[in-house]
Protein backbone atom coordinates (compact mmCIF):
# COMPACT_ATOMS: atom_id res chain seq x y z
CA UNK A 1 0.00 0.00 0.00
CA UNK A 2 0.83 3.50 -0.20
CA UNK A 3 2.32 5.32 2.72
CA UNK A 4 3.43 8.87 1.28
CA UNK A 5 0.97 10.25 -0.48
CA UNK A 6 1.45 13.70 -2.04
CA UNK A 7 -1.65 15.96 -3.25
CA UNK A 8 -2.07 19.32 -4.52
CA UNK A 9 -4.82 20.97 -3.51
CA UNK A 10 -6.04 24.68 -4.89
CA UNK A 11 -9.07 24.67 -2.78
CA UNK A 12 -11.50 23.56 -5.92
CA UNK A 13 -14.16 20.95 -5.11
CA UNK A 14 -11.52 18.77 -7.68
CA UNK A 15 -8.86 19.41 -5.55
CA UNK A 16 -11.14 18.60 -2.17
CA UNK A 17 -12.61 15.31 -3.31
CA UNK A 18 -8.94 14.11 -4.37
CA UNK A 19 -7.83 14.97 -1.61
CA UNK A 20 -10.59 13.43 0.34
CA UNK A 21 -9.82 10.20 -1.59
CA UNK A 22 -6.05 10.70 -1.09
CA UNK A 23 -6.88 11.01 2.94
CA UNK A 24 -8.99 7.09 2.70
CA UNK A 25 -5.95 5.99 1.58
CA UNK A 26 -3.54 6.85 3.71
CA UNK A 27 -5.68 6.16 6.52
CA UNK A 28 -6.02 2.31 5.73
CA UNK A 29 -2.82 1.81 4.82
CA UNK A 30 -1.50 4.06 7.83
CA UNK A 31 -0.28 6.21 6.13
CA UNK A 32 0.77 9.92 5.45
CA UNK A 33 0.27 12.68 2.93
CA UNK A 34 2.19 15.48 2.23
CA UNK A 35 -0.42 18.62 0.83
CA UNK A 36 1.13 20.96 -1.22
CA UNK A 37 0.06 24.23 -2.79
CA UNK A 38 1.51 26.18 -5.93
CA UNK A 39 0.99 29.72 -6.46
CA UNK A 40 1.29 30.33 -9.83
CA UNK A 41 1.88 33.34 -12.17
CA UNK A 42 -1.41 34.99 -12.94
CA UNK A 43 -2.78 37.08 -15.97
CA UNK A 44 -1.14 40.77 -16.99
CA UNK A 45 -4.15 42.23 -14.84
CA UNK A 46 -2.17 41.36 -11.83
CA UNK A 47 1.21 42.48 -13.42
CA UNK A 48 2.25 45.94 -13.84
CA UNK A 49 3.39 47.63 -17.11
CA UNK A 50 6.81 45.92 -17.17
CA UNK A 51 5.00 42.42 -16.16
CA UNK A 52 6.47 41.82 -12.59
CA UNK A 53 3.81 41.52 -9.92
CA UNK A 54 2.70 44.02 -7.19
CA UNK A 55 3.72 43.18 -3.70
CA UNK A 56 0.47 43.71 -2.84
CA UNK A 57 -0.82 41.00 -5.15
CA UNK A 58 1.74 38.39 -4.04
CA UNK A 59 1.39 38.46 -1.04
CA UNK A 60 -2.87 38.22 -1.50
CA UNK A 61 -1.20 34.65 -3.00
CA UNK A 62 0.71 33.59 -0.41
CA UNK A 63 -2.09 34.60 2.23
CA UNK A 64 -4.95 32.54 0.01
CA UNK A 65 -2.36 29.61 -0.68
CA UNK A 66 -1.43 29.30 3.27
CA UNK A 67 -5.50 29.45 3.98
CA UNK A 68 -6.13 26.58 1.44
CA UNK A 69 -3.06 24.64 3.34
CA UNK A 70 -4.46 25.14 6.75
CA UNK A 71 -7.86 24.34 6.10
CA UNK A 72 -6.79 21.04 4.14
CA UNK A 73 -5.29 20.29 7.16
CA UNK A 74 -7.67 20.24 9.26
CA UNK A 75 -9.46 18.12 7.11
CA UNK A 76 -6.70 15.61 7.55
CA UNK A 77 -6.25 16.04 11.54
CA UNK A 78 -10.08 15.47 11.48
CA UNK A 79 -9.52 12.49 9.91
CA UNK A 80 -6.67 11.29 11.69
CA UNK A 81 -4.14 11.24 9.12
CA UNK A 82 -0.91 12.49 9.97
CA UNK A 83 -0.40 15.11 7.34
CA UNK A 84 2.07 18.60 6.69
CA UNK A 85 1.68 21.24 4.46
CA UNK A 86 4.68 22.92 1.99
CA UNK A 87 3.48 26.22 0.13
CA UNK A 88 5.59 27.29 -2.82
CA UNK A 89 5.50 30.65 -4.23
CA UNK A 90 8.28 30.81 -6.31
CA UNK A 91 6.89 32.31 -9.57
CA UNK A 92 7.79 31.31 -12.88
CA UNK A 93 8.22 27.59 -11.89
CA UNK A 94 5.09 24.96 -13.32
CA UNK A 95 2.75 23.48 -11.03
CA UNK A 96 3.94 19.58 -12.21
CA UNK A 97 7.83 20.75 -12.10
CA UNK A 98 7.28 21.65 -8.13
CA UNK A 99 4.78 18.90 -7.99
CA UNK A 100 7.79 16.29 -9.53
CA UNK A 101 10.56 17.73 -7.59
CA UNK A 102 8.56 17.56 -4.30
CA UNK A 103 7.21 13.82 -4.50
CA UNK A 104 11.37 13.22 -5.07
CA UNK A 105 12.24 14.88 -2.01
CA UNK A 106 9.01 13.55 0.34
CA UNK A 107 9.86 10.38 -1.45
CA UNK A 108 6.23 10.28 -2.32
CA UNK A 109 4.46 6.59 -3.29
CA UNK A 110 1.89 8.05 -5.26
CA UNK A 111 0.52 11.51 -5.96
CA UNK A 112 -3.09 12.01 -6.17
CA UNK A 113 -4.42 14.72 -8.22
CA UNK A 114 -8.08 15.82 -9.31
CA UNK A 115 -8.51 16.74 -12.79
CA UNK A 116 -11.59 19.01 -14.51
CA UNK A 117 -11.41 17.00 -17.36
CA UNK A 118 -11.61 19.41 -19.91
CA UNK A 119 -12.01 18.80 -23.61
CA UNK A 120 -11.09 20.90 -26.89
CA UNK A 121 -11.02 24.67 -26.83
CA UNK A 122 -10.92 24.79 -22.55
CA UNK A 123 -7.95 22.35 -22.02
CA UNK A 124 -6.22 24.08 -24.90
CA UNK A 125 -6.93 27.31 -23.25
CA UNK A 126 -6.24 26.41 -19.54
CA UNK A 127 -4.05 23.39 -19.98
CA UNK A 128 -4.30 20.45 -17.66
CA UNK A 129 -2.38 20.48 -14.32
CA UNK A 130 -2.86 16.83 -14.01
CA UNK A 131 -1.50 16.01 -17.55
CA UNK A 132 1.55 17.36 -16.96
CA UNK A 133 1.68 16.17 -13.52
CA UNK A 134 1.48 12.51 -15.32
CA UNK A 135 3.97 13.33 -17.44
CA UNK A 136 6.67 14.44 -15.34
CA UNK A 137 5.92 12.38 -12.30
CA UNK A 138 8.19 10.13 -10.63
CA UNK A 139 5.93 8.04 -9.16
CA UNK A 140 2.25 6.78 -9.69
CA UNK A 141 -0.24 9.24 -9.99
CA UNK A 142 -3.72 8.71 -9.41
CA UNK A 143 -5.96 11.05 -11.23
CA UNK A 144 -9.72 12.09 -9.98
CA UNK A 145 -11.69 12.69 -11.95
CA UNK A 146 -14.01 16.15 -11.56
CA UNK A 147 -17.94 14.40 -11.39
CA UNK A 148 -19.88 15.90 -13.73
CA UNK A 149 -23.45 17.07 -12.29
CA UNK A 150 -25.97 15.39 -14.62
CA UNK A 151 -29.54 16.94 -15.11
CA UNK A 152 -32.77 14.74 -13.21
CA UNK A 153 -34.83 13.34 -15.54
CA UNK A 154 -38.65 13.84 -15.17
Amino acid sequence: MYQRILVPVDGSETATKAMLAALQMARDSGGQVHLVHVVEGMTPLATDPYGAYSGEVIEIMRQSGSKILEDALVVAKAAGVPADTELFDNFGERLAEVVADTATRFKADLIVVGTHGRRGFGRMMLGSGAEQIIRLAPVPVLVIRHSEKKEASA
